[in-house]
C-alpha cells in the first residue's frame, strides 16, 4: 500500500491543484470571450479577465515585474508577466493572428526566469478560445 505522504502521492495531489487552477483559470477566459468575441486589444481582455479571476475568487497579480540577472546584477529590462496566478500559474495574454514560436519561447522563458513550473498562453483572437490556450510545463520543476 502507498503511503499517503510518498513522494508519488504528493506529485499526484500538486497535480490534481494544478489541474483544477488551470480549469478555473480556463474556465474564465472563456467566460471573456464569450462576452467580447475576437478583435479586441490585449489590454482589453486583460482587463475582462482580471475582473472574471476576482469575481472567481482566485489570487492574481497583474503585470509583475520580470527582472533579469546579467553578470550577478538584476536588471529591470521593463519585462512583465501579463498575470501570475495564486503565486503558481503564469498566464500571457494575445490578441494575434496567429501564435508564433516567439510568444511560446517567451512564455518559457517567463517559466524559466520565475522558476514557476507553469503557464498558459491565451490568445482571443479566435473564434472558439480552446483553439488558442497552449500550456506549458517546465519540467524539471513541474510538481
Amino acid at each position: 500500500m502507498e503511503q499517503e505522504n510518498s513522494p508519488q502521492r504528493r506529485r499526484e495531489r500538486r497535480e490534481g491543484e494544478f489541474s483544477n487552477l488551470t480549469a478555473r483559470v480556463i474556465g474564465a477566459a472563456i467566460t471573456v470571450h464569450r462576452q467580447l468575441g475576437p478583435g479586441l486589444l490585449e489590454s482589453a481582455y486583460e482587463e475582462c479577465l482580471g475582473f472574471e479571476l476576482e469575481w472567481g475568487g482566485i489570487a492574481y497579480e497583474r503585470q509583475v515585474a520580470l527582472p533579469l540577472e546579467y553578470r550577478g546584477h538584476r536588471l529591470d529590462c521593463g519585462y512583465r508577466i501579463d498575470f501570475v496566478v495564486e503565486n503558481r500559474l503564469i498566464i500571457e495574454i494575445k490578441a494575434v493572428e496567429k501564435i508564433l514560436p516567439i510568444h511560446e519561447a517567451q512564455v518559457l522563458t517567463s517559466l524559466r526566469l520565475t522558476r514557476r513550473p507553469l503557464a498558459l498562453l491565451l490568445n482571443f483572437n479566435t473564434n472558439l478560445l480552446k483553439q488558442g490556450i497552449r500550456r506549458f510545463v517546465l519540467s524539471d520543476l513541474a510538481f
